[in-house]
């Protein structure tokens, strides 16, 4: 089965995917990105991410070429031609082409590229033990809530984590916890789910708003304020959610057991009721 990309209008093997040296998402990273999961061949919460797909067009003044049916249509046949019946889909729209300056050189066609990859999940092991993550100094941009495709602070930090030994780098301002490079992060004490509130210093996730929703119809009290960093290590569960990860046990903080150091039950219960919904 092959992987499929679509290039502005083209569907083509990924493999044959171009676009101009002069594009400014690769001269400036001047674009904006999404990521969607497909589960037996049909996208998981598609208006959601259209939806985030175009608040942060509207935040940095791209003009969207397409309708959300158009997108909806490409994005089912993409699928369809890739015949993965579980797969990841990245959609990326920069601002276009122009000879490199950093004013754009008036109006011009965004360039869009979709790709269709398998979706391999995570092992099976890290959602029985759980995870190990660290924290890291929060070097990023002020406006995290955009979904900008310029993410050299993110890929540094997944490398200091990957060099600890560990899956994922929890974002830390000020004392203040707010999201992995990668995932949203939530912790539970006394069954009561906390997680940092949406903002400009944050990703607003797809999955995340899925499983405060799912928290709240189990009976789980769900409060979205700042978590500082020590309470992060007082409490009983952490666990980060995800589009490829969906909710992931977390273990271990900078080495030190979270809780029991294994997945506790608020976590267990949001695994399968996540599980439950997306079918």
């Amino acid at each position: 089965m092959p992987e499929i990309a679509f290039v502005n209008d083209v569907f083509m093997p990924l493999s044959e995917a171009r676009v101009s040296v002069e594009d400014r998402g690769f001269q400036f990273g001047d674009g904006i990105y999404e990521l969607l999961r497909v589960y037996a061949g049909v996208p998981f919460h598609l208006s959601d991410h259209l939806g985030r797909l175009e608040q942060s067009a509207q935040a940095i003044g791209i003009p969207l070429p397409y309708t959300r049916d158009r997108w909806a249509a490409m994005i089912a046949e993409a699928v369809s031609r890739s015949g993965f019946a579980d797969a990841k889909v990245y959609i990326q729209v920069t601002r276009g082409v122009a000879p490199r300056d950093h004013i754009p050189a008036g109006p011009m066609a965004p360039t869009v590229v979709v790709t269709v990859r398998a979706m391999v999940p995570p092992a099976a092991g890290l959602y029985a033990a759980g995870a190990d993550v660290v924290t890291v100094p929060d070097l990023r941009w002020a406006r995290c809530n955009i979904k900008s495709v310029g993410l050299l602070a993110n890929v540094l930090a997944k490398q200091q984590a990957r060099d600890a030994g560990a899956v994922e780098a929890l974002f830390v301002r000020d004392g203040y916890v707010l999201e992995g490079a990668t995932s949203n992060v939530m912790t539970v004490r006394k069954r009561c789910l906390v997680t940092p509130p949406e903002g400009p210093l944050l990703l607003p996730g797809v999955t995340r708003r899925v499983v405060l929703g799912l928290a709240q119809a189990a009976g789980v009290t769900v409060k979205e304020q700042p978590v500082a960093e020590d309470e992060l290590h007082a409490s009983e569960e952490v666990f980060l959610t995800g589009t490829t990860i969906e909710v992931l046990p977390v273990a271990r903080v900078n080495g030190r057991p979270i809780g029991a150091g294994a997945p506790g039950p608020v976590t267990k219960l949001l695994m399968a009721r996540f599980r439950e919904a997306r079918g």
